[in-house]
């Protein structure tokens, strides 16, 4: 099995947030007995500042047995569509019923559904704690939540 790992997974342990440190740490050590652990470009990017170099990021990766593997055009065709379908429900603006001005709502850029898109077509599941967007999204998408045991 190849488990993709989101950014707020990896945190969990870096950080550590402690509601989420032991549970996360699991995960991944569930994960790892399972098979490969992976990761896209911007999940690697986003852990760099956590980094002070790269060789640094790189001991890490290797230590904890997670590999980087680039996104392939499937996978960053099905994140621009599912990117595209959550764009198209955003342009729908919710309106103050007194006043009718828009209400402004949670924007995601394109780095989640990227993430999703990756797992999708790379991986066998994401283990995340972001459960939102890649249910609605991406629906064949399995998803592990640590937080959720």
């Amino acid at each position: 099995m190849i488990s993709a790992i989101d950014t707020n997974v990896l945190l969990d342990i870096l950080i550590p947030n402690a509601d989420f440190a032991d549970n996360s740490l699991k995960s991944l050590e569930n994960a790892d007995k399972k098979g490969d652990m992976i990761i896209c470009e911007l999940v690697f990017a986003e852990l760099s500042t956590q980094f002070s170099d790269l060789a640094e990021l790189q001991m890490f990766l290797h230590d904890t047995g997670i590999q980087l593997v680039n996104s392939n055009m499937q996978a960053l065709y099905r994140s621009g569509i599912a990117w595209k379908s959550y764009l198209s429900k955003k342009k729908q603006d919710h309106k103050c019923p007194h006043c009718r001005k828009a209400i402004p709502g949670k924007r995601h850029i394109i780095s989640d559904f990227i993430i999703g898109g990756h797992a999708l077509v790379l991986a066998d599941q994401l283990i995340t704690r972001d459960r939102g967007v890649y249910r609605t999204y991406f629906k064949n998408l399995k998803i592990s939540d640590p937080s959720k045991p």
